[in-house]
């Protein structure tokens, strides 16, 4: 067996740990080092996991082969960057970055130098979604709700780029098509910037797409619906239940809906999305969420941000907020 892969994780608060938790568990991957400005914090992690801690992710540079970074989404341009210019392979959280410009330099940054560049979109290793992969063939109308108490974590940007985009890159994953408009409203609720937000996308083969995200509700939620013309599809994320309603032929020929409901095992998405990582960084293959995915669907979220703020500075106009 090669050697296992020398691994890092920049940022280690809530979801940094985590992240080096399974590199540390991984039969292929060795954990070096945690980095965290909290030095404290770096410690306590190093500690447990057995690996070096430090505050300076430079400092890694020539001793490590990949790295996560997930640091304030506003860092994550400048450390992914550098990390990648040092030929080192970045699975970034998400979303790739704060801005559009940005997020192109990553790109350009990855393919200059030959490096793997994966997404931290989770929801595509989430077993209930896999549970329909080669059902989906021609989707028209996609509804995603997801809900969620309030937080400080994850505030440092709206709740389009905090949670929404979640939702955008899995339906921009199901739909070989491009966005032709967008319609968007939103508000702020305990933060400065938006908290809860609804967003309908129009693509160019016809389908529809609602999304609506919120992190100032009573409870958590987390649900997909999908209709094609044979079938209909309802995921609920947080239950691990996948419904399936296909329309089938009866006796006399008449159209009718078959119902089946498949229980699907909790699995760890975090694990499997690593493991994804650190097999595409070995074989020096395209990862399963790549940096183009996470582009579009910054840009997908950039449009509608722009669309709320349109929305928001109508209403102000008109009286109307």
């Amino acid at each position: 067996m090669s050697r296992r892969l020398r691994a890092a994780v920049v940022g280690v608060g809530y979801l940094g740990r985590f992240h080096a938790e399974k590199y540390a568990a991984h039969p292929g991957a060795e954990l070096v080092a945690v980095v965290d400005v909290d030095a404290e914090r770096a410690r306590q992690v190093a500690r447990a996991l057995g690996a070096e801690a430090t505050t300076d992710y430079r400092a890694l540079i020539g001793r490590i082969d990949c790295a996560s970074v997930v640091v304030p989404t506003p860092l994550h341009g400048t450390v992914a960057h550098e990390l990648l210019a040092a030929g080192i392979d970045v699975l970034v959280e998400k979303p790739l970055t704060t801005t559009i410009e940005e997020g192109k330099s990553l790109l350009e940054a990855a393919v200059r130098g030959g490096r793997v560049l994966q997404v931290g979109h989770l929801e595509r290793f989430n077993p209930a979604l896999r549970a329909l992969n080669g059902l989906l063939t021609q989707p028209r109308f996609i509804e995603c709700v997801r809900l969620a108490p309030f937080t400080e974590r994850g505030t440092d940007v709206d709740v389009v780029l905090d949670l929404m985009i979640h939702d955008l890159d899995v339906i921009l994953s199901m739909v070989p098509s491009a966005v032709r408009a967008v319609e968007a409203v939103g508000v702020p609720v305990l933060t400065g910037s938006v908290d809860i937000a609804n967003a309908r996308l129009r693509f160019a083969n016809g389908c529809i797409a609602n999304v609506t995200a919120s992190r100032v509700s009573a409870k958590r939620e987390r649900k997909l619906r999908i209709f094609q013309p044979d079938a209909y599809f309802s995921v609920d994320y947080g239950e691990h239940r996948v419904r399936i309603f296909r329309r089938e032929p009866r006796a006399d020929g008449q159209p009718c809906l078959v119902a089946e409901e498949r229980q699907v095992a909790e699995g760890d998405a975090l694990a499997a999305e690593i493991d994804a990582f650190v097999q595409a960084v070995r074989r020096r293959e395209t990862p399963p969420v790549t940096g183009w995915d996470g582009l579009r669907a910054l840009e997908v979220a950039h449009v509608i941000r722009e669309s709320v703020e349109t929305e928001v500075r109508t209403a102000q106009a008109t009286g109307l907020a």
